[in-house]
């Protein structure tokens, strides 16, 4: 796609974008979304197919202004306080823009994410691996991945479906709280004595040195990866 086209049909979905903040899905029309960019109909379904197309890029639209505001807020210091952060900017992104959440997170079908999604998910796989391999998750990195991802787009869902004047940012953070102490631990396990963090530290370390080489054969380190997994419980 040459620099014209890509300049034409970023600026359809940012036109798009805007009546999808306004009014919701059903305001995106592709009557409405072409008159609104000024062009014609099927100019538009020549960019993106049908509807169904003009919404799946308005998805990734949305999960790339997602990741703009994540990106930054998140640090290296501390791979925990980042969970707790992460989640209040995961929930404040769905309540200031409950339209795109709704698209992002509420029509999810099996299969069938935009990069930019898969780039989120990565996200949060990266700041759990993190704290592994501090040694603060009591439970595997993929199971506290499903965990983390489950609350926080149920508790969003929940609070986009109250009134606004009934919303009660508090639930969140009460659910926050108890699902993040309940897959971390502190202090990191190097200055106690948690056996199951501290299998999955040197687990989640293993599995970043097995790119870089390490002095074992496959099956040798597929071998302690299980028994570290066994121990982790």
């Amino acid at each position: 796609m040459n620099e014209g086209r890509r300049a034409a049909r970023r600026q359809v979905l940012q036109v798009a974008a805007k009546l999808l903040e306004e009014g919701g899905s059903e305001a995106v029309s592709t009557r409405a979304v072409a008159a609104a960019a000024g062009i014609t109909a099927p100019a538009l379904y020549r960019m993106f197919d049908d509807k169904d197309g003009l919404l799946a890029e308005l998805a990734a639209y949305g999960f790339e202004m997602y990741l703009a505001e994540n990106r930054e807020a998140l640090t290296p210091d501390d791979p925990v306080a980042d969970l707790y952060r992460g989640w209040d900017l995961h929930v404040d992104f769905g309540v200031r823009h409950p339209a795109f959440y709704m698209l992002m997170y509420g029509t999810v079908q099996p299969g069938r994410r935009p990069p930019a999604a898969d780039e989120a998910h990565a996200l949060l796989v990266t700041l759990l691996g993190r704290a592994a391999e501090a040694g603060r998750l009591r439970v595997p990195a993929a199971q506290a991945t499903r965990v983390i991802h489950a609350a926080t787009t149920g508790a969003t869902l929940a609070l986009i479906g109250e009134e606004p004047a009934e919303r009660d940012l508090t639930t969140s953070a009460r659910l926050r709280d108890t699902v993040i102490a309940s897959i971390t631990t502190d202090p990191p396990a190097s200055s106690g004595s948690d056996l199951a963090s501290r299998a999955l530290a040197l687990d989640a370390a293993l599995e970043t040195s097995l790119t870089t080489g390490v002095p074992l054969r496959d099956t040798e380190a597929a071998l302690l990866r299980e028994w570290l997994q066994q121990l982790a419980g």
